[in-house]
């Protein structure tokens, strides 16, 4: 094949750079009292909605590579498809193929797994998000391999069950520690199983930081899945009812770590050498950092000792280039070709910029979950520090910031193609704080009122578009009726999940004489590649999904 890019037929390009802005989790909502996006004042958007060349793209479901288009989309399958040019079967799926199929459990690091255990008498340990949000994980994938564990005749279990609160209702976590336990408890009746819940705690407190933002998140999970260092509770359910009481309004996200002890207040589940471990979480972003606490043998972010010898696979590989996990159960998906490397083979310099939250989105994940730089003499990297505080007390976050930086850039003429990421929307949008992320969306939309001229002046193109909706749904709607779902209070129950919206599409880029294609059925993220080429005055490849732009009538 050739990585030649050719000219666009009809199309020389803009002139200036071309800027690929998304913002991250603001999508189409319904258009009323749960939707943030609309509540916000945004003269920008609407500037652009009403003046620029604009439509809505999908975001969800199979258009990202998901199973169903039931399943919500989230960042890094949608910064995949913006940046692949094509549509990928995603990590869910996968998992779901290859559970069904069986092609884990004929695999040889299933076996080890099982090896390890039946040598030494330790137990097998599972841990991850309980939940089906299906973004991170499925409770069903952890069901399967139990269910497997039992019938292979695995005598020892221990699920560290993460609550999640995020990606599904944010005080859910008890309908999903109930199934499990009745899955557990089937399990027992053979006097030859013991298979038990041995610890837990909220996603945002425990185990699950990505980015290095926060390894004391990581810390706690390892002193809590391992070593089993925290406050004991005779079980998961009494443990999360009880720091709900003591916190009143906490969500299962947030909720504290715990560890569930015997009748003699002993830890049922501590990992020891000899065991085996498996992370059933698919996603990579947040697997990362526990996946190298328990490989690396030069971790040095916190004192792991005593370690124990533990043979540890991921669900997935969720570091090609770092090789994190070393043994994984599903292959990921190959993407390759990526617009990035694309742009880097034909000479285009690129820039990426989001704050920390958002820095791998329009690196790694833009770039086909690929580690560094295509080309580093013509590839700039900006990661602008996020703070540490919680979103809704700083709904503006750093949005000011990495525009600042970006027009700084921009002024320097030094990049052809920019790409930045406002993560406001969607980091906002997961506290479930509806006034807070109409201040996130407003945050965003005044950075537009700074891009808009400055693209303009230099005979430029702005690409507006979102990875997933958010903040267009605050509360939680019944999905037969899409009548609002009240708490107990009375008040509308807040929504803390990315939403099965549309993301908006504009492109501003005055005297360019492009409109949107009608031709082009059903545009979504893939759609967006193709789109930056076109506006850079390439050809797409052509198994890229095509652009969604045309010459007007009479412009050629």
């Amino acid at each position: 094949m050739s990585w030649k890019l050719q000219p666009h037929p009809t199309f020389p390009g803009v002139e200036g750079p071309v800027v690929a802005c998304v913002l991250d989790g603001i999508g189409l909502g319904r258009r009323d009292e749960s939707d943030a996006v609309w509540l916000a004042r945004t003269p920008n958007l609407d500037f652009l909605a009403g003046r620029a060349p604009s439509g809505a793209l999908a975001a969800h479901g199979r258009a990202v590579g998901m199973p169903g288009d039931a399943d919500m989309g989230n960042s890094e399958v949608g910064h995949n498809a913006l940046g692949a040019g094509r549509i990928f079967d995603q990590g869910a799926k996968l998992v779901a193929s290859a559970l069904r199929s069986g092609a884990v459990f004929e695999g040889e690091i299933w076996q080890q797994l099982l090896a390890r255990v039946g040598e030494s008498g330790e137990a097998l340990h599972f841990i991850g998000l309980l939940s089906d949000g299906n973004v991170h994980s499925h409770i069903d994938h952890l069901f399967a391999l139990l269910r497997r564990c039992d019938a292979e005749g695995v005598r020892r279990v221990r699920v560290h069950a993460l609550l999640d609160g995020r990606d599904v209702p944010e005080t859910s976590a008890l309908d999903y520690v109930d199934a499990l336990e009745e899955l557990l408890e089937s399990i027992r009746r053979s006097p030859e199983r013991d298979y038990r819940i041995a610890s837990g705690g909220g996603r945002m407190r425990v185990s699950m930081d990505r980015y290095q933002a926060d390894w004391g998140m990581v810390e706690l999970g390892w002193k809590t899945h391992v070593h089993a260092l925290g406050r004991r509770f005779p079980g998961a359910r009494q443990a999360i009812e009880t720091l709900r009481a003591e916190s009143p309004g906490a969500v299962d996200q947030n909720l504290p770590a715990f560890v569930i002890a015997d009748e003699s207040g002993r830890p049922v589940g501590p990992i020891r050498d000899g065991a085996a471990v498996v992370l059933f979480n698919f996603r990579g972003d947040r697997a990362i950092e526990l996946s190298q606490a328990f490989e690396s043998d030069a971790f040095a972010a916190f004192d792991r000792a005593p370690r124990p010898d533990a043979l540890f696979a991921g669900m997935m590989q969720y570091d090609g280039d770092l090789l994190v996990p070393e043994r994984y159960l599903v292959e990921p998906p190959a993407i390759d070709r990526t617009l990035g490397e694309y742009l880097a083979r034909n000479g285009e310099t690129q820039l990426a910029i989001s704050e920390t939250q958002k820095y791998g989105h329009v690196t790694y994940f833009w770039n086909g979950n690929r580690s560094g730089s295509f080309d580093s003499s013509s590839e700039t990297y900006l990661e602008i520090p996020s703070d540490p505080q919680p979103f809704e007390h700083s709904p503006w976050m750093k949005a000011a910031e990495i525009t600042d930086r970006l027009l700084q850039e921009l002024a320097t003429g030094a990049h052809r193609h920019l790409r930045v990421n406002y993560a406001n929307g969607d980091m906002v949008g997961h506290t479930g704080k509806r006034e807070a992320a109409v201040l996130a969306v407003e945050s965003v939309d005044l950075q537009l009122g700074r891009l808009l001229p400055a693209v303009e002046r230099l005979g430029g193109a702005l690409l507006v578009t979102a990875d997933h909706g958010n903040a267009d749904e605050m509360f939680e709607h019944d999905p037969r009726s899409g009548e609002l779902r009240l708490a107990p209070d009375g008040r509308p129950r807040a929504k803390t999940s990315h939403t099965l919206n549309p993301v908006p599409f504009h492109v501003w880029a005055p005297d360019s004489g492009l409109e949107i294609d009608p031709g082009v059925s059903r545009p979504g993220l893939a759609n967006v590649a193709a789109t930056l080429l076109h506006l850079l005055g390439y050809g797409a490849p052509e198994d890229y999904a095509p652009s969604l732009m045309r010459s007007a009538a009479g412009a050629e």
